[in-house]
Formats: C-alpha cells, sequence, structure tokens
C-alpha cells in the first residue's frame, strides 16, 4: 500500500507526519471521503470544490487542487481495488504547541482503503448532543472529529450504523458523517444547509435528482415520517429501518426505493457529476 504524503508516493509503512502538526496536536485540518470504483473517484471536482471551501473558512493557505487531483489519481493507480475510501486530509502543517499555526506550510496526505458496498438498510439512533447552526466551523469539514466518535460510538452500542443530531434549536441537523432524508405524504425533505449541516455531494446530488425539499423540522419528524434515508459518500443513498426504538417495516419504502435507483442510475452515467 503506497499513499501520497506532502509531494509525492512513500511506502504506508514508512511514511510520517510529525508529531508537532497541527492536524494532529488541535484538530487543524481540513478532509474529505472520495468514492473510488474500480479506479476511477466519484464527483471528485465537487469534493475538491468543497476542499477548497473548506480551507478558506479555516483559515488554511488554498490548495492547489491540480497537486491534489495529481495525488489522487496516483494513488489511486498504485492501490487497485473494486470499491475504496479515498480519504484526502490537508492540515495546518508543522506548528508550534498551541493553537498559533507555523510557517513551515500545510502537510497533504492522500490514502485509500478498500470498503465493502453497504447493506440496503440500516438502523439509527438519536444522541442527546447539538450541533452548532452559528459555531466557527459549521458547514466545514474539519479533522476536528471527536464528538462525531462519541457519538457513533453510542450508535455501535445500540446495534445502529449512525448517529442523529438536532441543533441547537431543536431542528432535525444530520448524522456524524451522513446528511438525513425524510419522507412525509410522499414528498422527500430535508434539512437545509441552515441547520448547521454539513452541505454533503451526495445530499447535493440527491436533492437535484430525487426533487426533495430543504425544509425545517423538528426533531420529532423522525417519530412520524413515513420513511427516511441517509445520504454519504459510501452510503449513496440507504434506507433507514429502524430509529432508536421505532421500526420502519418493509424498509427500503417505495419513495426511497425510487430514489435509490435514481441515484445509482445516475451515479453510473457520470462519475463526475
Amino acid at each position: 500500500m503506497k499513499i501520497w504524503l506532502n509531494d509525492g508516493l512513500q511506502d504506508l509503512t514508512t511514511a510520517s507526519v510529525s508529531v508537532f502538526d497541527h492536524g494532529l496536536t488541535v484538530g487543524d485540518g481540513i478532509f474529505e471521503t472520495v468514492k473510488s470504483v474500480e479506479g476511477r473517484p466519484f464527483a471528485l471536482t465537487r469534493h475538491l470544490d468543497r476542499l477548497a471551501r473548506s480551507a478558506r473558512g479555516l483559515g488554511l493557505p488554498e490548495p492547489d487542487l491540480d497537486e491534489v487531483r495529481a495525488a489522487c489519481a496516483a494513488v489511486l493507480e498504485v492501490n487497485p481495488m473494486p470499491l475504496g475510501r479515498l480519504r484526502i486530509t490537508y492540515t495546518g502543517g508543522l506548528s508550534p504547541l498551541g493553537s498559533d499555526r507555523g510557517d513551515q506550510g500545510p502537510t497533504l496526505i492522500v490514502a485509500l482503503g478498500e470498503v465493502r458496498r453497504r447493506p440496503d438498510t440500516t438502523a439509527v439512533i438519536t444522541v442527546p448532543w447539538t450541533r452548532n447552526e452559528r459555531g466557527a466551523l459549521t458547514g466545514l469539514k474539519t479533522t476536528s472529529y471527536a464528538e462525531n466518535v462519541v457519538a457513533l460510538a453510542r450508535a455501535h452500542e445500540q446495534d445502529a450504523s449512525e448517529a442523529l443530531f438536532a441543533n441547537t434549536v431543536g431542528q432535525l441537523c444530520e448524522g456524524t458523517g451522513s446528511n438525513v432524508f425524510v419522507v412525509l405524504d410522499g414528498e422527500i425533505h430535508t434539512p437545509p444547509v441552515a441547520s448547521g449541516c454539513l452541505a454533503g455531494i451526495t445530499r447535493a446530488l440527491a436533492v437535484d435528482w430525487t426533487g426533495a425539499r430543504e425544509t425545517d423540522l423538528p426533531l420529532d419528524v423522525l417519530d412520524r415520517a413515513d420513511e427516511v434515508f441517509l445520504t454519504s459518500t459510501l452510503r449513496d443513498v440507504q434506507a433507514v429501518h429502524r430509529i432508536d426504538g421505532r421500526e420502519l417495516p418493509g424498509a427500503p419504502g417505495p419513495v426511497t426505493a425510487k430514489a435509490m435507483r435514481v441515484f445509482g442510475e445516475r451515479a453510473a452515467d457520470d462519475l463526475d457529476p
């Protein structure tokens, strides 16, 4: 296995990043997860655009997207696999201890791991912690992910694969690594970006391809939604069959099943939509 580190390919076993890298010491970094299918990345242009937006939002130097694209191509070429998780990480680089950044420039890492296709349905839970829709990092895909680690561990304890958050005003927001959609009276709804959720790449495509509406939704909409599904890079569109103790029999329901089918067909037609 080889990864890209800063300016070239390196063996996974010998590649190293300083223990003073700001991404390690204070979580000062951003990342993107890109699905690869038979060595080809999906929606890479959208992911790179969001990487640049996150860098600007965090005050990091603008990444050289041509370099990042070349790094992705190199890693995919030397690590062939049918279905992969391509991870782009971009951090504040070598810095003094504390919140101040150093002047050595950012660190770029591109790595690839093999994954299996997700099941068609999954279970989720809700958690008591909230997303801050007005926070400094809201809408940025940063490496400050410990909150998600804690919530996802809670989900796994309850035989679920995802945990869903409300925001500070009690509106449905997002999962630890996914966006959430609900079906009400045959219509698909998803929280707007103003709720504090990440502007997911798969979310945006699902909205475009299914006609979903962006709607402010109370968290308890999950108690009455006819159908619920998640979207993310590696889930694509995935139906939910249980929320906390509530079963949704027959998942995926007809609206979700159509969304899954449409997404699969459109994604197969264009790998960089």
